[in-house]
C-alpha cells in the first residue's frame, strides 16, 4: 500500500484549526431500558440482531461484489417510549479506511468485537485500484491518473479486501472517504460542482465494483458480500471541504447521510435533505478552545507535525482520550447526543492517537446505556423516531439535561400504544 505519509494530504489544510475548526480528511442485548431493541410502538420494521445472512449468494457484475442476503449483526431498531431516555450512542469513523502494513484496520475491527463496538469504515476508491490502472480514474479538474494520495500495488488490494469483506460480515458499515483526496482552492474538492461530484462519487463506486478486472492477478479472491450500489449511503469528503455541492449529488445517488461538517454536541438533523452527521467540537483538556473530534485536529493542535517531540507523545495521546472522554460524559450525563468521533489509520506521534482512540471505545462502549454504532445504523434509529420527538431532544444544548428528568421532559412523545 501508498506509504503512510502519502496517505493524506496535509499542506492543504485552509482551516484555522487552533479554533476549532475542519480536520484534513453492539452485537447482543441492550444494556438497559433506555437501549432496548424490542419492535417500537409505531410498527418499524425490526432487523434481526445477530442473524446470519440467507443462504444465498448471487455475483454482481464481473464478480467484485455479489447479493449474499441480509447484513448479519444489525441491531434492531426501536422507537423510543413515552419518557424513555434515549440511548448514549458513539460513532467511530475512519477515514480512507485501507489496510496496510501497520495492519491498524484488522486491528481496529477486533478491537470492535472486543468492546462491542461497530464502527464506520469510509473506504477510498483508489485503494482498491492498482498503479498500472491509474489512469482509469478521471478526478473532477486534474488530469486523468492524479490521486494525492496514490493508488495501490495488488498486495495492498488484495489486503484490503479481505479487511472490507471482514468488517462488512461483523456488522460494520462500508461508507466511501471517494478518491483522490484533493483538497484546497487548486482544483480540490470544495470547488467541485454537483455534476463534478457524482462523476467522483460513480468512479468511487466503480473501483470498488470491479477489482477483479481491474486487477486480474486477483480473479481468485472473494467477492465483497454486499451490493455496493445499495450499501454505499453516507460519506465524509477529504479534508471536510465541497459539502454543499457534495450532498446535492449525494442525495440523488442514494445517500442517506454526510459527516463532512462541523457540528456541536447537539441531537442531529437533516441538512440538504439527508442526515447531516458530522464531527463535533470536543474539549482539549488544559487548553482554552475545543477541536474537532478527530485525531488529525489534535495532532495540528498539539505539534503541527506527525512526528513532534517524542517526549510528549504520552501526554498528547492523554490529551486527546481525556477530551473525548469528557466529550462523552457531558452528553452521556446531559442530552445524549450521539458523540462523532473521526480518525484515520495512521501512526502519527508515535501511535498516540491509535492508543487514545483505542482506550476510548474501551471506556464508553462498556457503560450501561450506550451503544456504539456505525453511521448507517445511527440513521436507520432516527429514521424510526417521531419527529417530534426528535425535534424536543433537539431544543436541547450541548451538555444539558432535562431539569425535571427524561420521563417528564418525553412523557408526552408519541407511541404511547404498546407494539402488538
Amino acid at each position: 500500500m501508498m506509504a503512510a505519509a502519502k496517505r493524506i494530504a496535509l499542506g492543504v489544510m485552509t482551516v484555522a484549526l487552533v479554533a476549532g475548526a475542519a480536520g484534513c480528511s453492539g452485537a447482543g442485548a441492550d444494556r438497559d431500558a433506555s437501549s432496548g431493541v424490542a419492535k417500537g410502538a409505531a410498527g418499524v420494521k425490526e432487523k434481526a440482531e445477530g442473524a446470519a445472512p440467507k443462504s444465498v449468494f448471487r455475483a454482481i457484475g464481473d464478480g467484485s461484489t455479489a447479493f449474499t442476503g441480509i447484513q448479519p449483526k444489525q441491531p434492531a431498531v426501536k422507537r423510543l417510549m413515552p419518557g424513555q431516555k434515549p440511548p448514549q450512542f458513539v460513532v467511530f469513523s475512519w477515514d480512507g479506511a485501507g489496510e496496510d502494513s501497520q495492519r491498524l484496520f484488522s486491528h481496529f475491527r477486533e478491537v470492535g468485537k472486543k468492546y462491542d463496538a461497530t464502527m464506520t469504515y469510509f473506504l477510498s476508491g483508489v485503494y482498491l485500484l492498482p498503479e498500472a490502472k491509474r489512469a482509469l480514474y478521471d478526478p473532477p479538474k486534474h488530469n486523468a491518473g492524479s490521486s494525492d494520495i496514490g493508488f495501490n500495488d495488488t498486495k495492498g488490494i488484495r489486503d484490503t479486501l479481505a479487511q472490507v469483506r471482514g468488517a462488512w460480515l461483523d456488522g460494520n458499515e462500508i461508507g466511501t472517504h471517494f478518491n483522490g483526496h484533493f483538497c484546497g482552492n487548486d482544483g480540490g474538492v470544495g470547488t467541485w460542482s454537483v455534476e463534478e461530484w457524482k462523476s467522483e462519487i460513480s468512479q468511487a463506486k466503480s473501483f470498488v465494483k470491479s477489482w477483479r478486472t481491474n486487477d486480474p492477478s486477483l480473479k481468485n479472491e472473494k467477492a465483497l458480500p454486499f451490493d455496493y450500489d445499495k450499501e454505499l449511503v453516507g460519506g465524509r469528503t477529504p479534508c471536510l471541504e465541497g459539502q454543499k455541492n457534495m450532498v446535492a449529488a449525494a442525495r440523488d445517488m442514494g445517500f442517506r447521510y454526510d459527516s463532512s461538517g462541523v457540528n456541536d454536541q447537539v441531537w442531529p438533523k437533516k441538512k440538504g435533505g439527508i442526515w447531516d452527521l458530522s464531527m463535533q467540537l470536543v474539549p482539549v483538556p488544559g487548553r482554552a478552545f475545543e477541536t474537532l473530534s478527530m485525531d488529525y485536529n489534535f495532532m495540528f493542535n498539539q505539534s503541527g507535525t506527525t512526528q513532534g517531540d517524542p517526549d510528549q507523545h504520552e501526554y498528547w495521546g492523554n490529551q486527546m482520550r481525556d477530551g473525548l472522554i469528557q466529550a462523552f460524559d457531558r452528553s452521556y450525563g446531559g442530552n445524549r447526543a450521539p458523540l462523532i468521533i473521526g480518525n484515520h489509520f495512521e501512526s502519527w506521534n508515535g501511535g498516540t492517537y491509535m492508543r487514545a482512540v483505542e482506550e476510548t471505545i474501551r471506556t464508553v462502549c462498556t457503560k450501561e446505556g450506550v451503544r456504539c454504532v456505525s453511521f448507517r445504523q445511527l440513521a436507520d434509529w432516527l429514521d424510526a423516531q417521531d419527529p417530534a420527538t426528535l425535534a424536543k431532544l433537539g431544543t436541547l444544548k450541548v451538555g444539558q439535561a432535562p431539569t425535571a428528568g427524561w420521563s417528564t421532559f418525553l412523557a408526552g412523545a408519541p407511541g404511547k400504544r404498546a407494539a402488538r
